[in-house]
């Protein structure tokens, strides 16, 4: 937005008489090629803003204690307007909500509306997605997530959190551990409370119903938009986040890093084994040389050497 401080004629005016260090009606006159009427109504213009000194010979003096004020005006306008936008948004945003609740949210019925809804979700997510993945899923499983790899190829970043028991399901872990390979950051828990997607911050998708296993019947999911209600669920994502363990993948590097979240993540040995594709045998060896690597003796210490060391 441009602020017009001085009109375009007594701003040439103005830096002229800057260029020409004073001069009289007369020599401003021959300077600016018009005429000495013009000349001097300019010029006086230019007085009464505090501009330049009074006649017969014209001085220009320092813009900013004069214009300084005019920009303090202006900025005080402004500032006042941002005030009178922002209160009406408000109004607007409270009136809206009172009057409609799809405004704030949409249900959902059934696992193949909430699949779309998720699939939209992530194919409309610009920033981020946050996840809570409860070891039943009612609309896909990891492996079918082809939105997914897209949006992390265009630069969404996502957070997973990953029941305990998710990781034990069959395709479940290598799924994970190739999203983590592609930028996905994942961490898991024994337990989660809901099941939730939250996209951008501005949209989310929380199942009311309780899936089959606890004897209900059709999934029902709701949409929620920017309420307090959004802000309450990042709030609940980011507080378990902050407690979930890493569960990171296997490089050439640090092949054991897998090895290690499942051990923290509280898996057994013979679990670990499968999703390794070694024997339990291997995984206890594989341990052992942890162990001795970190100068502990017991799995609890090597836990605890592996976070504070950064191997996970």
């Amino acid at each position: 937005m441009r602020v017009d401080l001085l009109p375009p004629a007594e701003e040439q005016a103005y830096r002229l008489l800057v260029k020409m260090a004073g001069a009289s009606v007369d020599e401003f006159a021959a300077r600016a090629a018009i005429g000495a009427q013009e000349a001097l109504a300019r010029l006086e213009s230019l007085r009464r803003r505090g501009l330049v000194t009074a006649g017969p010979v014209y001085r220009a003096l320092p813009p900013d204690v004069a214009l300084g004020e005019v920009l303090l005006r202006e900025q005080e306008h402004l500032e006042a307007a941002r005030h009178v936008v922002a209160a009406l948004s408000e109004e607007y945003r409270s009136n809206t909500r009172w009057r409609s609740t799809e405004h704030l949210m949409e249900i959902v019925v059934g696992a193949p509306a909430l699949r779309e809804r998720l699939r939209d979700l992530q194919d409309s997510a610009k920033q981020e997605i946050l996840w809570f993945c409860r070891a039943n899923p009612i609309a896909m499983h990891g492996p079918e997530n082809t939105e997914e790899t897209p949006a992390l190829t265009r630069g969404v970043r996502y957070r997973a959190i990953y029941e305990r028991a998710l990781l034990e399901k069959p395709g479940e872990l290598a799924s994970i551990v190739e999203a983590v390979g592609l930028g996905e950051q994942a961490r898991t828990l024994p337990v989660l409370p809901v099941r939730l997607a939250i996209a951008d911050r501005n949209l989310a998708i929380c199942p009311l119903v309780p899936d089959a296993t606890r004897g209900a019947g059709e999934p029902t999911a709701a949409l929620i938009r920017s309420s307090e209600l959004l802000d309450a669920l990042i709030a609940l994502f980011e507080s378990y986040w902050e407690r979930a363990t890493p569960v990171m993948g296997e490089s050439t590097d640090e092949p054991d890093r897998l090895l290690l979240s499942l051990l923290v993540a509280g898996m057994p040995d013979k679990s670990i084994a499968t999703h390794l594709s070694v024997s339990k045998r291997t995984v206890q060896r594989r341990l052992d040389r942890l162990m001795a690597v970190a100068g502990v003796d017991s799995r609890a210490g090597l836990t605890f050497q592996a976070a504070k060391r950064g191997w996970l």
